[in-house]
């Protein structure tokens, strides 16, 4: 795929998705956005790729929006088109994430402040480089978190945790992060990706129908009681039995 801020790359059923604007530590301008979003379309609908990885060109992994577009937008009395107040793009690509029938990996490689922050924990398992940072600091500028921040961050770090890192616009780095809960682990630079993608290719190895149906629990379940719970995982337990995946799993137990 041919984008104009971000790669994409295709190698052992792993889709690397790079956001491509290290001069503007990835900030959410130009074609970023739409890139963005396209890309996880694509992937999650290509049957060759089975994991997907996120991370940023550069020294970040994505500053947020694009501030110096924002002021340069207003100066010239720009609006925003009516369809971008009802559904703007950001909500559609974080859908697009948690929707994706695959697992998705965010290799934060440095920065990720205000939206960039809140990609990675779309994301469903983020690893950091030890030079990785996180800051929700919309407040700095007297905005209002999106990007599903006010969703995301309180189910990974608490409630309170979340209404100070949000109030305060705090930058933590990546042993607070992983003390948090933000990441599952901490690596040298030099070792992140092949950290990541040793991740992926486990998982891209993996039966692709009981991941995916996993991953749709997972997220179903945090929104309802035991017994939906419950009835959800027999729903696909019922389908992973009659897959080929399950058949030659259970013939190699024996």
């Amino acid at each position: 795929m041919d984008y104009k801020c971000l790669i994409y790359e295709v190698e052992e059923n792993i889709a690397t998705l790079t956001m491509n604007r290290p001069e503007r530590l990835n900030a959410l301008g130009d074609t970023l956005r739409t890139d963005l979003h396209d890309a996880i379309t694509t992937a999650s609908h290509d049957p060759d790729v089975r994991a997907i990885i996120l991370t940023g060109a550069g020294r970040g992994f994505c500053s947020g929006g694009d501030v110096k577009a924002m002021n340069e937008a207003k100066q010239r009395n720009e609006h925003a088109p009516i369809m971008d107040k009802i559904a703007p793009s950001r909500d559609l690509t974080v859908l697009a994430m948690r929707d994706a029938p695959k697992p998705v990996i965010a290799a934060v490689n440095g920065p990720a402040a205000g939206a960039g922050m809140n990609i990675a924990l779309a994301c469903d398992i983020r690893i950091a480089s030890s030079a990785a940072r996180f800051g929700e600091t919309f407040v700095r500028r007297g905005l209002h978190v999106d990007w599903g921040g006010t969703y995301f961050l309180p189910r990974i770090v608490g409630m309170a945790k979340a209404c100070e890192l949000i109030f305060t616009g705090d930058v933590i780095d990546a042993q607070e992060a992983l003390a948090m809960g933000i990441v599952s682990q901490v690596v040298d630079p030099e070792d992140l990706m092949d950290t990541v993608n040793a991740l992926a290719r486990k998982m891209a190895a993996g039966p692709p129908i009981a991941i995916r149906l996993a991953k749709r629990a997972l997220y179903h379940n945090q929104e309802c009681d035991l017994r939906a719970a419950l009835e959800y995982e027999t729903y696909a337990q019922n389908i992973c039995r009659e897959t080929e995946d399950a058949r030659e799993g259970i013939r190699g137990a024996f």
